[in-house]
């Protein structure tokens, strides 16, 4: 399944009152929206009809969330849903969840896209082909490690992936914390070593498997909803419908696994 179709998909069932993009291009996932939106991008060039309540900044998503309100354009609403889809270099892409997270609700979901590079080529920080991941991979172990009570679950969406995230803490400070010492570990230089659970796609659910799960039902009705309510009305839904892998302790020893076995 084509990762737009997914998303698409995604917001029927999970129905957003306020939506998050960061990396907007040419608005073709902004399009999708059908609530308040944001979009942020130092240099989208807007080729979709973009419908309804819809407000774009020209600017990067550091600078955006430095404002003293970034949740003015939704009316103070929390975003539901969140698209990450920015520069693919790992440390704007940890920095850009720890923005959206904080200013989500707690039944809200954020999706990584890109963090599933077919090849080390496409991992690549500097780059130097037409299809682009960058090193954003790196953010499965450092959510497995350092947020296990977070669902970390990894779509096999072409072309090359998403990462939903939910269950979500907006009071959460643990990457913001670590933030320094967490670059300082997973920042390498190129060639990036990129481990072989990445690169083979093993432990990636289908999309329309996930899709199906009723996590997407269950999560709508919770906006408004405590972080431990969240989790603890959705983990039956993931266990039962994906398996125990994807939330809690059995998630963070399965990502950290897969992670930490680079391929040749």
């Amino acid at each position: 399944m084509y990762y737009v179709e997914f998303l698409a998909d995604t917001h029927r069932r999970l129905s957003p009152r306020a939506y998050l993009e960061i990396g907007v291009a040419s608005g073709k996932t902004l399009a999708l929206a059908h609530c308040p939106a944001l979009g942020v991008d130092p240099s989208f060039s807007i080729t979709a009809e973009l419908r309804g309540d819809v407000a774009l900044f020209r600017t990067s998503s550091d600078e955006y969330f430095s404002r003293p309100d970034p949740l003015s354009p939704t009316a103070g609403l929390p975003f539901d849903l969140t698209f990450i889809d920015g520069l693919h270099l790992f440390e704007y892409a940890l920095r850009d969840f720890v923005n959206a997270e904080r200013h989500s609700s707690a039944g809200g979901m954020v999706i990584f896209d890109d963090v599933f590079p077919r090849n080390v080529d496409e991992a690549a920080r500097e780059r130097h082909t037409t299809a682009w991941t960058g090193d954003v991979f790196h953010v499965l172990q450092v959510l497995a490690e350092y947020r296990p009570d977070l669902f970390v679950v990894p779509v096999n969406t072409s072309p090359t992936g998403l990462l939903a995230v939910f269950g979500l803490d907006p009071a959460s400070t643990v990457l913001a914390d670590h933030y320094g010492a967490i670059i300082d570990r997973f920042r390498s230089p190129d060639p990036q070593t990129v481990p072989a659970g990445v690169l083979d796609r093993s432990t990636l659910v289908r999309p329309a498997r996930f899709l199906s799960s009723g996590v997407l039902e269950t999560l709508g009705p919770l906006s408004s909803a405590t972080p431990s309510s969240v989790r603890e009305a959705v983990r039956p839904v993931v266990e039962k419908q994906l398996g125990v892998g994807f939330g809690g302790t059995d998630q963070a020893t399965a990502s950290a696994q897969a992670v930490q076995s680079p391929t040749s």
